[in-house]
């Protein structure tokens, strides 16, 4: 992705979700610009002029009419996703739809159905856009451990956990089975999305294990305990296994000659810490002296969420302007399917088996 793309993009959705790409915008304002948000009340609308700095409009015609944008940001309730992302489609206008485009297999396929063919929908999947798992993601296809065999996540949930996995072993639309199993266990909850809750007693958390068995000896094992995005006591894991050696986390184990194993590091160079008088900001990571990811937005000191997300947006604009796709339809729809069978096989105590589908 070229990250030097810029973009005008539209708003559909004024909530939390919507929140990340307006706040990226006004980060990089150089590179990318709202050109109006939709809501449906007028009290909402007045907010976010004021609070936001971007016009509104009450409908997606309406933002259209003030400003046609290169491409529209969908951000509302799963059931909603799908009925916007028809009409964007219909009025010719590129989508980035966030997660899920639809709320389940059924409406996957129905959308798939009536928008699949057009080329106009992409999704906001951008964990693979995090900078460590960008890194990670180079070191693999650079053979680093030969071929990918198994990746086990513990650190976000459903379809983000699922896309890791099916980028890291190169997984592509066949059938998979699956597995799962909840727990219930005591955990103390001490920070939420809205920050600290001040309570330290444990509480009853869930959590899900699953396994899927993609073919062929690739297998996904997926962890996640409720509210794990948040909660600082469950630490984000990952282990990818290959041919030649494993990543684990930060360490990479491998490999290099009939009687030589190594071990090396993910190493993050991290600018404004102690005498560094630069600011706060991601410069890169490296293996070995060689960089896997450069932080392309440099200077805006974005947390790496945000550089995932910025890193979306500029996609969207360069895929607007000709170049490839960000993550196109298919793959977020195989994303959530997964994430659905894994939640089917939590609560039937079943194997799950998702067989080609449409898309593919």
């Amino acid at each position: 992705m070229d990250p030097f793309v810029s973009g005008r993009f539209a708003i559909v959705g004024s909530g939390w979700r919507a929140q990340f790409f307006a706040r990226v915008a006004r980060a990089l304002p150089e590179r990318f610009a709202v050109t109006a948000v939709v809501s449906r009340t007028e009290a909402r609308r007045a907010e976010i002029e004021r609070d936001w700095g971007v016009p509104t409009a009450r409908s997606v015609t309406a933002a259209v009419a003030i400003e046609r944008p290169d491409f529209v940001v969908v951000a509302v309730p799963w059931p909603v996703t799908p009925v916007v992302i028809r009409e964007l489609v219909a009025l010719d206008l590129p989508v980035l739809a966030e997660t899920p485009p639809a709320p389940d297999g059924a409406g996957l396929r129905e959308l798939w159905a009536d928008v699949g063919g057009s080329g106009l929908v992409q999704v906001a999947e951008h964990s693979l856009l995090m900078p460590a798992h960008a890194a990670r993601l180079a070191a693999l296809r650079g053979g680093l451990i030969g071929e990918v065999t198994s990746v086990q996540i513990s650190s976000t949930h459903g379809y983000h956990a699922v896309a890791v996995i099916r980028a890291m072993l190169g997984a592509g639309f066949g059938p998979v089975d699956v597995t799962a199993r909840t727990f219930t266990a005591p955990l103390v909850d001490p920070v939420g999305r809205a920050g600290w809750t001040g309570d330290d007693e444990p509480q009853p958390a869930v959590t899900t294990l699953a396994t899927l068995d993609f073919g062929g000896g690739r297998s996904g094992l997926y962890d996640f305990t409720d509210n794990q995005w948040h909660n600082p006591l469950r630490a984000n894991r990952i282990v990818v296994r290959g041919s030649r050696g494993e990543l684990v986390d930060d360490r990479i184990i491998r490999l290099t000659g009939e009687r030589t194993v190594v071990e090396s590091r993910l190493i993050r160079r991290q600018s404004g810490l102690e005498q560094d008088l630069d600011g706060f900001d991601l410069d890169h990571l490296s293996v070995d002296g060689e960089v896997l990811y450069r932080n392309p937005f440099q200077g805006a000191r974005l947390a790496d969420d945000d550089v995932a997300v910025a890193a979306l947006l500029a996609g969207t604009a360069g895929w607007v302007a000709g170049g490839p796709e960000p993550y196109p339809l298919a793959a977020a729809s195989q994303d959530h399917l997964l994430a659905e069978a894994i939640s089917t096989a939590a609560r039937t105590s079943t194997t799950i088996h998702t067989p080609a589908p449409p898309w593919s």
